[in-house]
């Protein structure tokens, strides 16, 4: 009985080591689950953090890119209002040239007339409709250098010293015989002038 006693102590003392054994690795295993879902928590909460700041970026991108549309669309808009009216301008002033030239040869004595006053106001008329749509006069006078970029020469004036070797032309502007007419920096009619 004693040995059957011994036994049991024995077996008994085994069990509470096999428990604690057990007791330990249990809290090991626990400690590393929890490790690990600290670890998968923290690579889950940087993973997050990446696709937050990777959409936000992608957000910010796309704002950026509909403001460039925006303005682009907008610019459009003004280029489109501001030469639209070019053809009909282009039509209109070989209208205004005429009054001009009819205005230009007004005899002294009928420059007070009420007719030929009706005439010169439909005349500014015209002019102020253009000045409205943006339309501005080229300033093109008599001695100015001809710039072929500006000016059309429409003639040129002959010259009696042209055919000696030691003239040199001067491409000064002796006539204008049409003016020339810009929209904002853009040129829509030269300027017409006979050349010396």
């Amino acid at each position: 009985m004693k040995n059957k006693n011994v036994e049991e102590e024995k077996n008994r003392e085994e069990d509470k080591i096999i428990e604690e054994d057990v007791v330990e690795e249990s809290q090991i295993s626990n400690e590393s689950t929890a490790e690990q879902e600290e670890v998968n928590t923290e690579e889950s909460r940087v993973d997050t953090e990446d696709l937050v700041v990777q959409y936000l970026d992608g957000w910010k991108r796309c704002q950026a890119d509909f403001e460039n549309f925006k303005k682009r669309q907008a610019e459009s808009q003004k280029d489109l209002l501001r030469y639209s009216t070019q053809s009909i301008v282009l039509q209109i002033l070989p209208v205004i040239d005429n009054f001009q030239a009819s205005t230009a040869h007004i005899p002294e004595d009928q420059k007070n007339n009420p007719w030929v006053t009706g005439i010169m106001y439909i005349q500014k008329q015209l002019e102020q409709v253009l000045t409205d749509n943006g339309v501005t006069e080229m300033a093109v006078k008599v001695g100015d250098n001809f710039d072929p970029a500006m000016h059309e020469a429409v003639a040129d004036m002959e010259c009696k010293g042209c055919k000696t070797k030691d003239y040199k032309f001067n491409n000064k502007i002796k006539q204008v015989v049409t003016r020339g007419y810009m929209i904002g920096d853009k040129i829509i009619r030269a300027s017409r002038v006979i050349v010396e």
